[in-house]
């Protein structure tokens, strides 16, 4: 059996296996491509798997497999996000709950994030659920 190669293709080698299958590889800026493109189609199953894995990874049991599922994603450019001891930021994260404290130094500081967030590169896939310490 033919060994496949795995891990990062260049650009360059890319372009020229969407070129031979019969797509076009396309500027940056340049016109969409057709939906039925190999590249557009290549990319839609990256978001169904991307999908498929964090839905996988919610139900999870094992923190092996937690691990080896979040370093796979991470492989491909999708990272956790846990902002635990970072300011609350309503823009990034959604707050599920809030905890007392006397120190106000901590006031509107996440103090644990309940449901782990993820980014695709640097696009918000899914906000963080936190814990967010506010002033008794």
């Amino acid at each position: 059996m033919e060994e496949v190669p795995t891990g990062p293709i260049p650009a360059t080698t890319l372009a020229k296996i969407i070129e031979e299958a019969g797509g076009t590889a396309r500027p940056e800026g340049a016109s969409k491509p057709d939906v039925d493109s190999p590249l557009e189609r290549a990319l839609s199953d990256r978001q169904t798997l991307i999908q498929l894995c964090l839905y996988a990874l919610d139900r999870a049991r094992s923190g092996g497999v937690v691990e080896r599922i979040e370093q796979g994603l991470a492989g491909v450019g999708v990272v956790a996000v846990r902002p635990d001891g970072l300011r609350f930021d309503p823009s990034l994260h959604e707050a599920g709950a809030a905890v007392d404290t006397d120190n106000p130094a901590l006031d509107g500081v996440v103090a644990e994030t309940e449901v782990v967030g993820f980014t695709d590169h640097d696009r918000l896939l899914r906000a963080p659920v936190v814990t967010v310490y506010k002033k008794r």
